[in-house]
């Protein structure tokens, strides 16, 4: 039987690393020749931008940064803090300055102060007062000032694999006095940590101290099940996870890879995600990546959508996911969005055309005789309903040429009927050379 101390101090902060060579994980960083490695080893701390998901050991790198340069260590919560919390952290900074000593703040989620705040650290890291660290969940192009950004390194952290959770799952039975876990048990516990160390620090704090008061000696998938709580994969809904993974079930669909959509789609539900949003996505992608390919797929799509809402979770989910699967294998077009989006371009920056005399409406007499509508030709009068010739752009404006149909699905036959229709019009034309 082992027993499960319980200090103050939580697992995962009993486990923080005391050396950068007790750190698990992050070797693209920490190993030999790797960036931050050289950094711990020269001596010179430089500003710099920790971003990575949650739990892989941003504020352990700090800590251990402040303690390899010998510098005083100031941490800040972005979340917690505001103004006046910065300007203490500055004064006491000064302080440390005035003592001969050097000052590194950490900043947790930077990406949650605005602009001000952000702003009002960079001239005490252009004076060299403190050394300014970063942590954020959050990509920091977007996130950070570029000012602040041009003046740290950014340096990118990794989620943990399963091997490198397994080690920290062997530090934590040991730290806990040497509990057991089954192969099977294992196995669910590091799966259910997502490549969080944090996360799964806390799972096996909760289940171990669960099977010493039931003085079960290995902790199986049974005690697993009856210990933790429903465990969602980590799925932040308005951070990168999220965009990341709809930017990867949109190229799964556009890359006609039926599995791959089937599992981006699966790992946002099973993450949490709103299936309506998903919804609206999945109808999207039927009009940018399929369009006039194939018509049938934006139906297919709203009729998934409107299964969703008569039937919910988790019936009207299969309806989604079968869209997907036809949007897959559906003949690919991007021809109809790419000439949307260039009209649309041209229109924002030309100017404003009038509507040519001939296709402007006349209700009244006095249109009339200012030749409104005069010698317009009405398509369905004219061989195969076709005014093969006439003008339908601002007088003076070239044909774009916008519209480029794909040699696929349906577009293919579409574009054989516009070449036959562009013949006809170059006919024309040699026909009435004094109209064209």
């Amino acid at each position: 039987m082992f027993e499960v101390n319980q200090p103050a101090a939580p697992l995962a902060e009993r486990l923080r690393p005391k050396t950068i060579d007790a750190v698990i994980g992050q070797k693209h960083l920490l190993g030999a020749g790797k960036p931050l490695r050289v950094a711990f080893q020269s001596g010179q701390a430089h500003s710099m931008i920790l971003w990575g998901p949650p739990g892989v050991g941003k504020t352990t790198l700090a800590r251990l940064m402040a303690e390899a340069f010998h510098a005083e260590f100031i941490s800040l919560s972005a979340v917690l803090s505001g103004v006046k919390e910065i300007r203490e952290a500055v004064e006491t900074a000064r302080i440390h300055q005035a003592h001969g000593h050097q000052t590194l703040v950490f900043v947790d989620e930077v990406h949650r102060f605005n602009k001000s705040q952000q702003d009002a650290f960079l001239p005490h890291v252009e004076s060299g007062l403190f050394v300014f660290v970063g942590a954020t969940t959050e990509n920091p192009s977007f996130e950070v000032n570029g000012a602040l950004l041009s003046r740290a390194a950014v340096y990118v952290l990794k989620s943990f694999d399963d091997a490198e959770l397994g080690e920290m799952l062997e530090r934590a039975c040991e730290e806990l006095g040497g509990c057991r876990f089954s192969d099977a048990a294992r196995h669910l516990i590091v799966a259910s940590a997502d490549g969080d160390g944090r996360k799964l620090l806390n799972n096996i704090e909760i289940v171990a101290r669960a099977a010493a008061a039931q003085n079960v000696t290995e902790i199986d998938e049974a005690m697993l099940g009856s210990a933790l709580a429903e465990n969602l994969r980590r799925f932040d809904k308005g951070g990168d996870a999220f965009y990341d993974q709809i930017s990867a079930l949109h190229k799964s669909v556009r890359g006609s890879n039926p599995d791959g959509a089937l599992y981006w789609f699966c790992r946002m539900i099973d993450g949490g995600a709103d299936p309506r949003y998903l919804a609206r996505r999945i109808v999207r992608m039927a009009w940018e990546d399929i369009g006039l390919a194939d018509p049938r797929a934006a139906r297919i799509t709203l009729d998934a959508a409107e299964t969703y809402e008569r039937l919910g979770s988790p019936e009207g989910e299969l309806a989604l996911a079968q869209a997907l699967i036809y949007l897959a294998v559906a003949p690919k077009s991007n021809a109809g969005y790419n000439a949307y989006n260039a009209a649309r371009r041209h229109v924002g920056q030309d100017q404003s055309r009038g509507v040519p005399v001939h296709l402007r409406n006349a209700p009244t007499k006095l249109m009339k005789e200012l030749g409104y509508g005069h010698e317009y030709r009405y398509a369905h009068d004219e061989p195969e309903a076709y005014a093969a010739g006439e003008v339908y752009l601002p007088d003076g404006m070239r044909e774009p040429g916008w519209y480029a149909p794909v040699p696929r699905g349906l577009e293919q036959k579409i574009g054989d009927k516009l070449a036959h229709l562009r013949a006809l019009d170059a006919q024309w034309r040699r026909d009435h050379p004094d109209k064209s």
